[in-house]
């Protein structure tokens, strides 16, 4: 029995997909639910797994084809029956070209370590000059190497060996003198990375952007936090970061300042009663901002449990358009790159952003005396045709307060 193997449907809104990869080959055995490919939207990527246990027949798009919700990928022959007609050929050939040429066994040569996700003529080029893998940065498609990268690595590693009474003697008047190719790579966006850039200059053309900055002393909150990580994460079974004290002090802020917490929808202003926060996560996709919902009602072992799994679910691919949509604010750390200052883009629809920055031990007068503090600077933009500049800044210098004397976030004074 044979299954037409489809394009799942799409998340609303999305109205296409790119084929990724396949993780398959044709002739391979599978399992039930085992992922046999990946379908990148301009959102998430979504993986497609096997409906039962067979033989993948045969694969009917290719990586890199733009495909829509049903079409048909590739056809499953369920069950053990068609397995060894199809993969012998497979191992066979793979077989063949990894074994060592009859030459290079007579002389004695030693085949290199496998290269991995290489094609035969990679393998070769990269055995012929005695190079692992591992040597060459691959410029491919999931960082794969390339003819070329091997070429343009051979290139600069001979011109870095070359002694100054080995070089050429300077060229005479008139001669043509040559050099290194210049090469250039195209290559185009993801989808995620065009997403990203349609809604950044999106923000820019349809939002009133201002950013206003201000700077908190983390010594309490560093102190506190340095007092009880210990136990924290031993009652817990997680970390305590610094990101719990500001969603925790950001959540406060929006309280005081409904409209922070709002946004615009045609002529109407939009207040949400709920806190659902976007933590900003770099993953290797991209930008992503998943969501953690009624932050305001989370202790700090729950948020940083909750913020933990989300960032993994980001950082392995598995992360679901529900999980990346309906935050009314958003909190960006640059600091963790060694950011000292920024002014981050609002996630429209929402109406501000916090951005956290590097934390630098500076002279600080505290009580007419110069004393050595971790000091940080903080950024809010916000969107100036519903928030006025004070909210904007008592908005920022709530979370400085509530930051200098963290007790305020227990207490919630």
């Amino acid at each position: 029995m044979t299954i037409e193997i489809k394009v799942p449907a799409l998340p609303e809104s999305v109205t296409d997909a790119t084929l990724v990869a396949w993780h398959k080959k044709a002739g391979e055995r599978v399992s039930r639910d085992e992922n046999l490919v990946d379908l990148e939207t301009d959102k998430v990527v979504l993986e497609v797994p096997a409906p039962a246990d067979g033989v993948l027949q045969e694969i009917r798009v290719e990586d890199g084809a733009t495909v829509t919700a049903g079409d048909v990928l590739a056809v499953l022959a369920e069950g053990e029956g068609a397995a060894a007609a199809t993969a012998e050929p497979e191992e066979e050939q793979a077989e063949e070209s990894e074994a060592p040429a009859a030459t290079e066994v007579a002389a004695g040569k030693e085949r290199p370590a496998k290269a991995g996700k290489t094609s035969p003529a990679v393998r070769r080029l990269l055995e012929e000059h005695d190079l692992d893998a591992a040597m060459v940065a691959g410029s491919g498609r999931d960082g794969r190497i390339t003819k070329g990268d091997v070429m343009n690595f051979l290139k600069a590693d001979q011109s870095s060996d070359v002694t100054p009474g080995d070089r050429e003697p300077a060229a005479e008047e008139g001669e043509a003198v040559v050099g290194l190719a210049r090469t250039e790579q195209r290559v185009p966006m993801t989808r995620l990375r065009a997403r990203i850039a349609e809604r950044m200059v999106d923000a820019q053309q349809t939002a009133a952007m201002l950013t206003t900055f201000n700077e908190v002393d983390l010594t309490e909150v560093m102190a506190l936090r340095s007092r009880y990580k210990d136990s924290f994460e031993k009652k817990h079974g997680v970390r305590l970061g610094f990101m719990s004290f500001f969603a925790k002090a950001a959540v406060e802020g929006l309280k005081r300042f409904p409209v922070v917490n709002a946004s615009v929808e045609d002529n109407d202003i939009v207040y949400h009663n709920y806190y659902d926060i976007g933590i900003a996560v770099s993953t290797e996709r991209g930008l992503m901002v998943p969501v953690l919902r009624d932050v305001d009602q989370m202790g700090f072992a729950r948020f940083e449990a909750e913020l933990t799994a989300m960032a993994k679910k980001a950082q392995d691919g598995a992360i679901g358009m529900d999980d990346l949509t309906g935050g009314t604010f958003t909190i960006t750390n640059g600091g963790i790159f060694g950011s000292m200052m920024s002014t981050p883009i609002l996630n429209p629809p929402q109406s501000a952003i916090l951005g956290m920055h590097n934390i630098q031990q500076r002279p600080m007068v505290v009580d007419g005396e110069i004393k050595i503090r971790p000091m940080m600077y903080l950024a809010v933009t916000y969107d100036h045709r519903i928030i006025d500049g004070r909210e904007a800044v008592q908005f920022l210098v709530t979370i400085k307060e509530q930051l200098e004397d963290p007790g305020r976030l227990l207490l919630e004074v």
